[in-house]
């Protein structure tokens, strides 16, 4: 098994605005002594997802702030795929959401749109972690579940309180930050 080359003292950028995804990813690396900076600190602007795959958008917005700092980059792109809808709404997730980035109102129009017995669902995440000279390194995770209705808490900020992994006995949402791996 090969290591990524991120030793301690290792600046990284998290493409992204979230401060919530910037204080896991902090946690998360800081037993390795890799620094973690945001691309909103950096006032680094939020690259047009305009890719196809979660995949390509995790790459596309990690290699843009790896160009623009000269630091390594990390970026994600994740959502929640449903069967009977042919795995959507998937990378337009967020987009569901509309600008107000009310989850509820779209988990409501998906529910509305499929069948009591159509509930199957996986939620995808996809990291990528870019080089200043174009390197990537990308990883993907997955769960699959089904659709829970109602979700387990209200005003979500995510789709992941109505997925129900399977073979857990507790929703998605439900599970203690850091330990989300099935």
């Amino acid at each position: 098994m090969s290591t990524l080359p991120l030793a301690a003292g290792t600046k990284l950028v998290l493409a992204s605005h979230n401060k919530g995804k910037l204080a896991e990813f902090s946690t998360l690396l800081a037993d390795f002594g890799v620094t973690v900076l945001s691309a909103g600190d950096l006032n680094l602007p939020e690259p047009d997802e305009t890719e196809t795959t979660f995949a390509g958008n995790a790459a596309l917005k990690a290699l843009a702030a790896a160009k623009a700092t000269n630091l390594p980059a990390l970026a994600d792109d994740s959502g929640l795929c449903v069967s009977a809808l042919g795995g959507a709404p998937g990378i337009y997730s967020a987009r569901w959401a509309g600008p107000d980035k009310d989850f509820d109102a779209a988990m409501a129009r998906i529910n509305e749109g499929i069948g009591t017995d159509e509930r199957d669902a996986w939620f995808v995440c996809v990291l990528c972690l870019a080089f200043p000279d174009g390197t990537t390194h990308s990883f993907e995770g997955r769960v699959t579940g089904h659709i829970t209705w109602p979700p387990v808490v209200q005003k979500a900020t995510a789709t992941t309180p109505f997925l129900h992994p399977m073979a857990k006995h507790t929703p998605l949402q439900k599970w203690p930050r850091l330990k989300k791996t099935p």
